[in-house]
């Protein structure tokens, strides 16, 4: 069999492990003059747009960054986060592209933004709106129900191998989204040809987690912070988790994929972006507001509790590893199979 690449976002190492300190080095920090500051400062309520339904990981995170805006005092306006789950991340891009310019807007959004560009899926592109952060990543995982047979990826290759569409799998928002990629990039690695896997759809991680507690799918592909909140209630049980090596402490019993034979890494990037049109000054404006939020004591605690890997890289870094990022999904979608060239 042969091995599948390493795809580490947003930087793409040759040795294994991401290199987040040398974006870090790469992006610089943000520092900003007191003139700088206050050329631009929102004078009404502002809205962080959430492509995913409630209760999901991603919308934990930005009413996190929302509360950490407000009640940590880093904006003077009220700040309040609005879920536009459905259509594979395109009701909360038709209604981000209705405030063109306008800064009381952000959007934080997941690699399917690009995901769905590569493969045909939407017109609109990441270049079509102002670029603020890469704010943070999780690894992905592959996860079944507690009292599954299922116990490693071998058993559940074993079952695919004989018929590829015998396991209904849940895959997140949009077919070709991250939660599919992660699913491909695995299944390939097993010798497996994802386009004939049996894949389910839901508008968000939520609805996913409700099929497969119910029984309604075998498997769901799901970030790292959802998974092991689920698996220390003991719902679920985390099969595989796509990083380098397995982690320390409490994080030592769930395996990698690359020990159990298949090697994957998969990391899913967390994204900030304002409406097309948004002024360098909105766009800076948010970018230290961002950084606050990430350096302040409950966000690194939030951070820690959900195991996220950190590597904010700003506004002024933002286009450069994001046009990378971009590059690197299209080579992995057309790896899998399910975008040309």
């Amino acid at each position: 069999m042969s091995a599948i690449r390493n795809w580490c976002f947003p930087v793409r190492v040759l040795s294994g492990a991401c290199a987040w300190a040398a974006a870090m080095a790469l992006s610089g920090a943000v520092t900003l003059s007191h003139a700088q500051q206050s050329a631009w400062r929102p004078q009404k309520t502002v809205e962080i747009v959430i492509p995913s339904s409630a209760g999901s990981s991603m919308d934990a995170a930005a009413r996190m960054i929302q509360g950490q805006l407000q009640e940590g005092r880093i904006v003077d306006v009220p700040v309040v986060s609005v879920n536009k789950s459905g259509g594979g991340g395109s009701l909360a891009t038709n209604y981000l592209d209705q405030q063109a310019g306008d800064g009381h807007f952000m959007f934080f959004s997941t690699m399917s933004l690009m995901n769905n560009h590569i493969l045909g899926r939407a017109k609109t592109n990441y270049t079509d709106y102002t670029p603020i952060a890469l704010v943070f990543t999780e690894h992905m995982t592959i996860v079944v129900q507690a009292d599954s047979p299922f116990k490693t990826g071998r058993d559940f290759m074993a079952k695919l191998k004989d018929n590829p569409d015998s396991l209904a799998i849940a895959i997140g928002l949009a077919r070709g989204g991250t939660g599919h990629l992660n699913i491909a990039l695995v299944t390939k690695a097993m010798g497996i040809d994802a386009r004939k896997l049996k894949t389910v759809i839901f508008d968000g991680n939520a609805k996913a987690l409700a099929a497969l507690l119910g029984g309604h799918v075998d498997l769901s592909s799901m970030s790292f912070a959802q998974a092991w909140a689920q698996s220390q209630q003991g719902k679920l049980r985390i099969v595989g988790v796509a990083a380098e090596r397995r982690g320390e402490g409490v994080l030592a019993d769930i395996p990698t994929w690359k020990e159990q034979g298949f090697d994957v890494v998969f990391t899913n990037v967390r994204l900030m972006f304002g409406p097309k049109g948004m002024t360098p000054a909105q766009a800076a404006y948010w970018d230290a507001a961002l950084q606050r939020v990430l350096q302040s004591e409950r966000w690194k605690k939030f951070a820690e509790a959900n195991h996220y890997v950190p590597g904010y890289i700003g506004h002024a870094q933002a286009p450069k590893h994001m046009a990378a990022l971009y590059a690197q999904l299209k080579s992995a979608l057309v790896e899998v199979g399910m975008a040309k060239e």
